[in-house]
């Protein structure tokens, strides 16, 4: 990071300790000498030019014009004006931030009460006596504005305000679908009805018209336009290790929820299931070879308490033995990995992004999450999970030895259920992602866009693309990849009046192929 210039004025004579005090305590200092860099005329070497224009140059060049006046006014040019004076008006006409500190005198100049007086209707200046008050001053200043630029942060991340986003940024839609949702399960005390600011304001998510970086994960139309990193990464692996070819990459964007339910989809969709008998049953159970609460609730784990500050993404890596969960961050203090594996208390990361995700039934509150992925998996007949805190903290579930070497039959009926495929997928979400191919057009979602990129001038069958997208369960392919493409028509049959007929093959439209 790029350190803030502080150019420091005043009367050089009068404030010569001062002066000095200021740059070696900003130069020095553990905390402001991470982010500020000083400038005195004292340190600039000896030049064959005009002072007062090396000056003004240094305040052009500086982010914060730090002033300090006093007694004596200075030495004034032929217009009258002190340097002081002049650096200060430079700094104001260049919309500079100004932070001015006025010594406590008995007797003082009367150009500099003018001075002092004419800076009091611009902004709020700070009186001392000594040098001790001085810099107490200085610090208070300089650590507001790194609040107020959001450089230094008192609050977790997720209650942060954040500066650049509005109440237009959030998505109404989703604010009543979570009420509706959070009232039938929690209780929550608003219906669809309520004003949206009024639920914003309950779940402590907006301050009168500024929104919350939490308020944008959850909410917002576009979280990633604000927060980019906030996507999840997932990769496919054939072998054991991170290397190509990889059969399926996907960065998955939208608020928190869609995350969740991209993430999950992506996984249980690519590993091994068998399918319950219809005869049993009206509608038909599918076993995954991984816990499906499992996952998704390490997946959850990994969106809620993962650490925004970072440039890393959430990583969610199938390999041929196992699943790995990638989180940016490191666990709260007073937390061990192996408190994990038994009960604990909560402490989450990001407690504003926490609440309404338990109030939607995403998670839940008790620090019991964790134990009942490790009782889930050994209730499958899997090694137990493994939780490892490294730069970040990694959950692996371990696959069966069976299912590392084996496929599930490729033949399940055009007749299943749609329940199968509401279990492989909670919900398919609609958000864009316009990553999968430059060239897919921002209305085609991220299932569909992959359909077109592998068929493209070819007429492939439903066996040949699932081939290609690396999918194996055919209910579930057909439902969120053919149907949607079908509906939007950009893909079309080659057999139309025989939808199920075993030579059924696919091609692009007119439509499909401009996109």
């Amino acid at each position: 990071m790029q350190k803030k210039r502080v150019f420091i004025s005043s009367v050089q004579s009068e404030f010569a300790e001062e002066r000095q005090m200021l740059f070696c305590y900003l130069t020095t200092d553990a905390l402001l000498g991470k982010f500020f860099e000083p400038f005195i005329f004292e340190k600039v070497p000896a030049l064959n030019t005009n002072p007062s224009n090396v000056f003004l140059k240094e305040v052009e060049q500086s982010d914060i014009y730090l002033g300090i006046l006093g007694e004596k006014y200075g030495i004034e040019d032929a217009t009258g004006i002190s340097p002081t004076e002049r650096e200060y008006d430079r700094a104001t006409e260049l919309h500079k931030t100004r932070l001015m500190f006025v010594k406590k005198v008995q007797i003082r100049h009367e150009k500099e009460t003018a001075f002092i007086k004419k800076i009091e209707s611009d902004l709020i200046r700070k009186s001392f006596i000594g040098t001790d008050e001085l810099k107490t001053a200085v610090y208070s200043a300089l650590v507001r504005y790194l609040e107020e630029q959001e450089l230094l942060r008192l609050l977790p991340f997720d209650a942060t305000i954040n500066k650049y986003a509005k109440i237009d940024d959030i998505d109404e839609r989703k604010v009543k679908e979570f009420v509706r949702v959070a009232q039938l399960k929690r209780s929550f005390p608003f219906d669809e009805t309520a004003d949206i600011k009024t639920v914003l304001s309950q779940l402590n998510l907006i301050d009168e018209e500024r929104i919350t970086n939490a308020a944008i994960l959850l909410f917002g139309k576009d979280p990633q336009k604000f927060m980019l990193t906030s996507a999840v990464k997932c990769c496919q692996f054939y072998g054991t290790e991170i290397e190509k070819p990889i059969p399926s990459y996907h960065i998955y964007y939208g608020d928190v929820f869609q995350l969740i339910d991209q993430a999950v989809s992506f996984v249980m969709s690519r590993i091994d299931a068998k399918v319950g008998a219809r005869d049993k049953a009206v509608s038909v159970d599918v076993d995954f070879e991984l816990p499906r609460e499992a996952v998704k609730e390490a997946i959850v784990n990994a969106v809620c308490h993962r650490d925004y500050t970072s440039n890393a993404s959430v990583q969610v890596m199938l390999f041929r033995d196992r699943l790995e969960i990638w989180n940016p961050g490191n666990l709260p203090y007073g937390l061990t990995v192996e408190m994990l594996r038994t009960r604990h208390k909560s402490i989450p990361a990001n407690p504003l992004l926490a609440r309404p995700m338990y109030l939607y039934g995403s998670i839940e509150q008790m620090g019991t999450g964790t134990e009942m992925i490790v009782k889930q998996c050994l209730n499958f007949g899997l090694k137990s999970p493994e939780f490892q805190q490294d730069v970040d903290f990694i959950t692996t579930f371990w696959r069966k030895e069976e299912a590392v070497n084996t496929q599930v039959s490729d033949t399940v009926s055009d007749t299943v259920s749609d329940t199968v495929s509401d279990t492989v997928s909670d919900t398919v979400s609609d958000t864009v992602s316009d990553t999968v191919s430059d060239t897919v057009s921002d209305t085609v979602n991220t299932q569909v866009g992959e359909l077109l990129c592998v068929i493209k001038e070819n007429t492939l069958s439903s066996a040949d693309i699932r081939e290609k997208l690396g999918l194996k369960h055919r209910t579930f392919f057909l439902n969120n990849y053919i149907q949607p493409a079908l509906k939007l028509g950009v893909i079309e049959m080659t057999i139309p009046d025989k939808p199920t007929s075993r030579l059924q093959k696919y091609r692009l439209t007119e439509k499909g192929k401009s996109l």
